[in-house]
């Protein structure tokens, strides 16, 4: 597996945040991981992400433990949702930052930089402060940024949540054709339900600091604790079939 998480605890004043953290994920898959406010989810994706130590249990991330290793050295990014770009830099140099931190040649960094704005669909925007970009594209901002790096595994932590419907929505697609572009492994951290149906290639549902992941979306739309079928019951009863009739 590329990346494995075994009974993962963790603990903040004696309470138990994160629960025996156990499961796995293949590359180039994303796994959306449903819970409400307060479940562990951030603590989760920052546990393994090397920003807070685990109390005891084992990540391994490409056959290599990195339980112990300090956050720079994981090739995780982690990715908050607010997009978090140096006001001071615009578009093009926000997302060479890593490169340039690497010390890529500079004839390198253009050409990558260049291709990433156009993946990401901001062909006219690299010169533009993030003060003079609208939130959505400040978000693929964030995304090239932390994607131009080729980190092994990207942390969510509902990176849409502060976005209005309709550019919420957009992103989603964004996203899902950036991972297949960049085949891109990633943790999907949200609290709305539609969005982890339509992120994961695989879902789980945290509550109370314990993860469950579904075999399959059909084992998660069935299980009534995911309030799938209560939505069902809940859209049905709004528009029943029969107005829809004739």
């Amino acid at each position: 597996m590329f990346l494995e998480v075994k009974n993962i605890k963790k603990s903040f004043d004696r309470e138990e945040v994160v629960k025996n953290l156990d499961f796995s994920l293949d590359a180039h898959k994303t796994l959306s991981i449903l819970g409400e406010s307060g479940c562990g989810k951030t603590t989760m994706l920052k546990t393994i992400a090397g920003l807070v130590e685990a109390d005891s249990g084992s990540i391994s991330l490409e056959n290599k433990n990195i339980t112990r290793l300090k956050a720079e050295n994981r090739n995780c990014v982690y990715l908050y949702q607010e997009d978090l770009l140096f006001p001071h830099l615009n578009a093009f140099e926000n997302i060479a930052f890593g490169l340039r931190l690497k010390k890529v040649p500079k004839k390198e960094i253009v050409r990558r930089v260049k291709a990433m704005i156009e993946s990401l669909e901001l062909n006219g925007q690299g010169q533009k402060m993030p003060n003079q970009l609208s939130g959505g594209q400040r978000q693929r901002v964030s995304f090239g940024r932390a994607i131009i790096t080729n980190p092994s595994l990207l942390l969510l932590d509902e990176p849409f949540g502060s976005l209005d419907a309709g550019k919420r929505q957009r992103m989603q697609f964004f996203f899902k054709k950036l991972s297949e572009e960049f085949k891109i492994t990633s943790l999907f951290v949200t609290h709305d339900l539609k969005e982890a149906v339509l992120m994961g290639d695989e879902i789980g549902l945290m509550k109370e600091g314990r993860l469950q992941v579904y075999k399959d979306k059909n084992e998660f739309i069935t299980d009534p604790e995911t309030g799938v079928l209560d939505e069902i019951e809940f859209w049905d009863k709004l528009m029943p079939k029969e107005k829809f009739k004739g």
